[in-house]
């Protein structure tokens, strides 16, 4: 097994996990978190299909490292939106 090989296929039971914690989950948090988990398993087969002898493809570098960036600010507003709707202010 090549370690391209052995990224993608934890990416693909990364995005697994995060999909039966969407599907399986009531609390908003939660599925907040599996949405992450998802997107890092998306994150790690790119970063696993990227791999070649000597250097890996920049492409889809540049591409998860700007995809973690926008999940970062998705998450946030993910977390304002929630805490927003179960009713905390914010004023202590």
């Amino acid at each position: 097994m090549t370690p391209g090989l052995i990224y993608a296929l934890t990416g693909v039971a990364l995005f697994a996990l995060g999909l039966a914690g969407v599907i399986l989950l009531a609390q908003a948090l939660r599925r907040i978190l599996a949405f992450n988990v998802m997107g890092s398993g998306a994150f790690l087969v790119l970063v696993g299909l990227a791999q070649r002898e000597g250097v890996a493809d920049p492409v889809p570098q540049a591409m998860v490292l700007t995809g973690i960036v926008v999940a970062v600010a998705s998450t946030a507003l993910a977390l304002a939106l929630a805490r927003r709707l179960a009713g905390g202010d914010g004023d202590g």
